[in-house]
């Protein structure tokens, strides 16, 4: 049974991955993208079963034309997956006012306005699923990636609330979270010019791995594709999947150290009630 997928992002790495697995196994692809001349190779190969369109998602009346048209053209959209992003390397002092406003316009607002111009539809459907490309970074946190996580913890804690609200319209959402993959995040992260002061600390030491290839990468950027579109195959709807040892090494320690460290308050938490219980 074909399944017809709107994917952001898709000039590289997951999307690009994403819309190849699918459009071989037969599926429907609207395709967005900056530069949608990237996939002509594809849309040769597979004709009208690719729809594409330039679209940045910062844009927001853009997006809303863009997913209008989709829906308009492909008739029923099953999936939506937000996948498109911008990566800052850089500690808290480092960054530019214009990266901070990027990363937040693209990562954490664009998700949003994909979303938001994808819901009226899937409501009129009654059915829909969406995928949130979030990464092990929307729990745990590394130094010199302040603004990212800052995006990514931003859009992880909007689709926890909405996946509540949109429930009952028969829509369901998904944060996906890779792990380090190879798919040119590392290189195509933005950077700022470093602060000497920030050499020799944890934030340096980041900026150095990445440098130096050091960084770990240690899953399948075809894998993490495939295990995409296995839980929309499966009917699954886990508010959370981790992909990557990484990922779910990394993400397990943060939860559990969070979770000591709440429990280490809980007398002074109890202590500030109006009323005493117990």
């Amino acid at each position: 049974m074909t399944t017809t997928w709107f994917i952001t992002g898709t000039s590289s790495g997951f999307g690009r991955l994403l819309t190849e697995q699918l459009l071989a196994r037969g599926d429907r692809v609207a395709a967005t993208l900056r530069r949608p001349e990237v996939l002509d190779d594809l849309r040769a190969e597979h004709g009208d079963r690719l729809w594409t369109a330039r679209l940045d998602v910062t844009d927001a009346e853009r997006v809303r034309r863009v997913v209008d048209e989709a829906f308009a053209a492909l008739g029923t959209i099953d999936v939506v997956v937000n996948n498109a992003g911008y990566g800052l390397l850089a500690s808290v002092e480092e960054a530019s006012d214009e990266q901070i406003r990027r990363v937040v316009d693209t990562n954490l607002l664009g998700s949003i306005h994909v979303i938001r111009a994808a819901l009226p539809h899937l409501r009129a459907q009654g059915r829909g699923r969406i995928l949130q490309v979030s990464t092990a970074g929307g729990q745990t946190t590394y130094p010199s990636l302040g603004y990212y996580h800052a995006s990514k913890w931003g859009i992880e804690g909007f689709c926890e609330t909405i996946a509540r609200e949109i429930a009952p319209f028969g829509t369901t959402l998904t944060i996906v979270e890779p792990g380090a993959t190879p798919t040119g995040f590392g290189s195509s992260l933005d950077t700022a010019p470093p602060m000497p002061a920030y050499a020799d600390t944890p934030a340096g030491d980041t900026r150095r791995a990445f440098a130096d290839g050091a960084f770990p990468v240690p899953n399948s950027a075809e894998k993490i594709a495939t295990a995409m579109i296995d839980l929309v195959d499966s009917d699954a709807t886990p508010l959370r999947l981790p992909l990557g040892p990484d990922t779910y090494a990394d993400v397990h320690t943060a939860l559990t150290d969070r979770l000591a460290e709440h429990e280490a308050h809980r007398e002074v938490a109890h202590s500030v009630a109006a009323v005493t219980v117990g």
